[in-house]
C-alpha cells in the first residue's frame, strides 16, 4: 500500500520590534540596475571586485527593459554607416541578441546615426543571465531609505524590502539610480530643472499590424501634428517603429510629466497609459490598413528622461556638446542629437554632422563633496540641454564602466585623486576606438 503524501505544516510567527536589518558587505555597491548600473556591476566583477547590485524594481534592466524603450541610441558615430562608439557589455548585447534575430538596425533618419531596435524580452534575459553568471549579489524590490555618511565617505545604505530591512556597507558606491537617489539621500548637492518639467514618455508595443501597408515616418509625423488634438493627445510628435518580420511596432507618441513627488508620479503613470491608448487609437483611425487590427501587447513603466542629478566637480555644458569638446578625463562619447523634451507638444531636436562626437568628462560623474561615490547615467552633472544629448544608452554603458574603473583605481582612497591618464587608458575603447 502506498504511503500517504506528507502534508506541510506551518509555524506561528510574530514580527518582533527592533529586529535588526540584514547586513551585506561588498567592495562596490551599485544602486540602480538600469543599463548604466548593469554595465558598472559587470565591469566591477571583471576587475575582481565583490559587488552588490540594488534596484527598487522587481526586475533587472531599469528603463531599457521595464519602460520598453526598445531602441539602442548612441551606440554608433554619425552617418549612414558609422562605427561603434561604445564597447564593454554593448559588444555582448549586440552579438548575442543579433544571433537571436532580436535586433533591427535603422540607418540614417532624423538622428543621422544608426539606431538599433531590440526585443525587450531578449534584452531582459541577456541581462539576467549575465548578472547570474557573474555571481553578483542582487537585491530587487529594495527601496533606498537613507545613506549613512562619515565625512566625505558613504559608509552604508539602508534599504526597505517587503521581506525586511537590509543594510549594505561598501568601500565604493555607484549612483545609477537615474534620479540621483543615492546622492540625494546622502545629503550631497543635486540639481533639478528650474524652468518646468522634462517630459517622459509612455512606451507601448503593439502587435497584429500589417507590415505591407505601414506608412513612412514623415507621413505619420505630419499627420500627428495635424490630428493630435482630435485624439486627445498632448504630444504632437513621435513615431511607430515597425520591427520587420514580427508584425509588432514600438510606439513613442506621448509626453507625460515625471515629478519626484510619489503621489503625483503614481497619478502621472496612470495618465500615461491613457495617452498611450489614444496614440494607438490615432494609428488605428488614421492608418487602418496597417494598424486597424493592432492591439497593445505591452505597456512599459513610465519612461523618465530627466528629474534630478548631481552637482559634479565639472558640469558638462551645451557649448561643450556643440563644440565636440574632448576632455583629458573623457570617459564616454556620442554623436546623439540634443533632444530636449521641455514642452508638452514637442521637443528640441538638434542633430549633428557625420564627423561630430561629443564627450563626457569624469568630473561630471563625481561630487566634490564625496570621495567614494561615482554617478553613472542620466544623473551625472550637465546643464539641461547637454544632459539631453548624453543620457541615451550608449554613453550610459560607457559611464557605468568608467564608474567601476574609477572606484577600482581609488580603492579606499578618493575618486578625486585617481590618475586621469590611467583611467583613460582603461576606458580607451569607449573614447578613442574607431573600428
Amino acid at each position: 500500500m502506498a504511503s500517504p503524501t506528507p502534508i506541510m505544516t506551518a509555524t506561528r510567527t510574530v514580527r518582533r520590534d527592533g529586529a535588526a536589518a540584514r547586513r551585506i558587505d561588498a567592495e562596490i555597491c551599485v544602486v540602480g540596475a538600469g543599463i548604466a548600473g548593469i554595465s558598472a556591476a559587470l565591469e566591477a566583477v571583471r576587475l575582481g571586485r565583490k559587488v552588490v547590485l540594488v534596484d527598487g524594481l522587481h526586475a533587472l534592466g531599469g528603463q531599457a527593459v521595464n519602460s520598453v524603450i526598445g531602441t539602442f541610441c548612441g551606440f554608433f558615430s554619425n552617418g549612414h554607416s558609422g562605427y561603434q562608439t561604445v564597447h564593454g557589455i554593448a559588444d555582448g548585447i549586440l552579438r548575442d541578441l543579433g544571433a537571436q534575430g532580436a535586433l533591427h538596425y535603422r540607418h540614417g533618419g532624423p538622428s543621422n546615426t544608426i539606431v538599433v531596435q531590440y526585443d525587450e524580452v531578449a534584452l531582459a534575459r541577456w541581462i539576467e543571465r549575465a548578472i547570474a553568471a557573474a555571481g553578483i549579489t542582487v537585491l530587487l524590490g529594495a527601496v533606498l531609505r537613507q545613506a549613512e555618511r562619515d565625512g566625505r565617505r558613504i559608509r552604508s545604505i539602508e534599504l526597505a524590502t517587503r521581506y525586511g530591512d537590509v543594510s549594505v556597507a561598501a568601500t565604493g558606491f555607484v549612483d545609477a539610480t537615474g534620479d540621483a537617489a543615492l546622492a540625494w539621500n546622502a545629503g550631497l548637492a543635486c540639481r533639478e530643472a528650474a524652468d518646468g518639467p522634462i517630459y517622459g514618455t509612455q512606451m507601448v508595443v503593439i502587435e497584429g499590424i500589417d507590415e505591407a501597408h505601414q506608412p513612412d515616418r514623415p507621413n505619420v509625423a505630419a499627420r500627428l501634428k495635424q490630428k493630435a488634438k482630435d485624439y486627445g493627445l498632448t504630444r504632437e510628435s513621435g513615431f511607430a517603429f515597425v520591427f520587420p518580420g514580427k508584425s509588432i511596432a514600438l510606439v513613442n507618441m506621448t509626453h507625460v510629466e515625471t515629478p519626484l513627488d510619489p503621489v503625483a508620479m503614481t497619478q502621472k503613470s496612470l495618465e500615461g497609459k491613457e495617452q498611450a491608448d489614444r496614440a494607438v487609437a490615432f494609428l488605428r483611425g488614421e492608418y487602418p490598413a496597417a494598424f486597424g487590427r493592432a492591439r497593445i501587447r505591452t505597456y512599459g513603466a513610465l519612461g523618465i528622461r530627466q528629474t534630478r542629478w548631481i552637482v559634479g566637480r565639472q558640469q558638462l555644458t551645451v557649448d561643450d556638446v556643440r563644440a565636440g569638446r574632448n576632455f583629458p578625463d573623457a570617459v564616454a562619447r556620442t554623436g546623439w542629437p540634443i533632444e530636449l523634451h521641455d514642452t508638452p507638444q514637442g521637443h528640441v531636436w538638434e542633430p549633428f554632422g557625420d564627423d561630430h562626437l561629443h564627450y563626457v568628462p569624469m568630473g561630471s560623474l563625481v561630487s566634490p563633496e564625496c570621495d567614494n561615490m561615482v554617478a553613472a547615467g542620466r544623473n551625472i552633472d550637465g546643464d539641461v540641454a547637454a544632459l539631453s544629448s548624453v543620457r541615451v544608452m550608449g554613453p550610459c554603458i560607457a559611464m557605468g564602466a568608467a564608474a567601476a574603473h574609477a572606484l577600482d583605481l581609488s580603492g579606499a582612497g578618493s575618486v578625486h585623486q585617481i590618475d586621469d591618464a590611467a583611467l583613460r587608458a582603461r576606458v580607451r575603447d569607449n573614447v578613442e576606438r574607431r573600428d
